[in-house]
């Protein structure tokens, strides 16, 4: 923990930028790390050679995807940097979250050593948040560091996973354990590429849309009620005003906090008690979103039952939560098995598990909370 830092009050140092109109122009959105600084550009058709121009140059680049985005996607984006690169590799990892460990990171490694790849090859990351956080962590791990590009082809992904350079692969004893901060060097967010998402991969990712409105702005929550069903149904210009929002929001905080040492740990609203739902429930049975989705409801329970929060506002968020299609009941673990995976979750300290809480609305902090209530926050939320 950094020395003077409260952890009962995440306090930003700059104010949140306004949001724009929403438009269906292309656009935006820039990380500003100093000499590691970085857009996100957001809109349709970037699957071109123009969106790649600008970045590092390598005779050699790899395009890290898997099984179910390759067949789609892998032809479009060799075409648009095969100018940029003399030879462009691709390959195809197994789809899911129960693949993002040690063995599928290792095929990576082990394409790039049998190509003889050097530290100026540049990694292309072509998918949802799996194949982007293991593209993340070979590309810090390769000869000490190469060139990666972000091109998320998930909501998820393109609203949270591929910003900000948290890389990491799953242990069977907890989710994200093993990574690295490591900044891509562009992220392209092509909304062409959720035409072909599932729709319970969407919803999935409306938890993370979801999140920034209760921890950051009050004034996003409502449009997101009001546009849900926009949302739902695809409608380009409300996604991409929610692709918009959801990373100046994420680019204000990690600009701010790039290594997770106070304000940008809430973006973990909902993450506690959603990773024991994953790493419970064995990867890959619960999508990250919607495990994220159901901790949200614990979460802001817990926020009112601790009086940081009123009930109806508790209850507001609950039901955008469900409207989205979102779980809001977890399994039933027992109470005693989520806090043992919630004690070796990241933000946990000396064994004491410390929560991302809401209040007031469009406000966070992090803080433990009584054994007890926890528990009975659990068994509310379980079935």
């Amino acid at each position: 923990m950094r020395r003077g830092w409260d952890p009962t009050v995440l306090m930003a140092s700059t104010t949140l930028p306004p949001a724009s109109a929403p438009s269906s122009e292309n656009t935006q959105v820039n990380i500003d790390l100093g000499d590691r600084r970085y857009d996100i550009l957001i809109g349709g058709g970037l699957l071109v050679p123009q969106t790649f121009e600008g970045l590092p140059k390598s005779a050699t680049a790899l395009i890290v995807t898997n099984t179910t985005v390759g067949p789609l996607y892998t032809a479009k984006l060799r075409a648009a940097i095969a100018p940029h690169h003399k030879t462009v590799l691709d390959i195809e990892l197994p789809d899911g979250e129960q693949y993002k460990d040690w063995p599928a990171l290792n095929q990576v490694f082990t394409k790039l050593l049998e190509e003889a790849a050097d530290r100026k090859t540049v990694l292309y990351a072509l998918g949802g948040g799996v194949v982007g956080d293991m593209t993340g962590f070979a590309a810090a791990c390769y000869m000490r560091g190469v060139p990666f590009v972000q091109v998320p082809t998930t909501l998820l992904a393109q609203v949270d996973s591929s910003v900000g350079g948290k890389t990491a692969i799953n242990h069977p004893a907890g989710k994200n354990m093993i990574g690295a901060f490591y900044q891509p060097q562009r992220v392209v967010c092509d909304l062409d590429t959720l035409d072909t998402l599932p729709q319970r991969e969407l919803v999935a990712g409306l938890a993370e849309v979801i999140k920034y409105g209760p921890i950051a702005d009050a004034d996003f929550l409502a449009w997101l009620e009001a546009n849900l069903d926009a949302l739902l149904a695809r409608d380009r210009a409300a996604l991409m005003h929610a692709v918009k929002r959801s990373c100046q929001i994420k680019a204000w905080v990690v600009n701010q906090d790039e290594k997770e040492s106070g304000l940008r740990a809430i973006l973990n609203y909902g993450h506690t008690f959603g990773h024991a739902i994953e790493a419970g429930m064995g990867y890959g049975q619960w999508l990250h979103g919607e495990a994220v989705g159901c901790g949200m409801v614990m979460a802001t329970d817990l926020s009112a039952r601790l009086g940081l929060i009123d009930a109806d506002t508790a209850q507001r968020i609950a039901d955008l939560i469900q409207r989205a299609g979102l779980p809001v009941k977890g399994p039933d673990l027992g109470a005693d098995r989520y806090i043992e995976l919630m004690q070796v979750d990241k933000k946990a300290e000396g064994g004491e598990i410390r929560f991302v809480l809401v209040g007031p609305l469009g406000q966070a902090s992090m803080r433990p909370a009584p054994d007890a209530l926890v528990r009975d926050v659990i068994a509310s939320h379980t079935r």
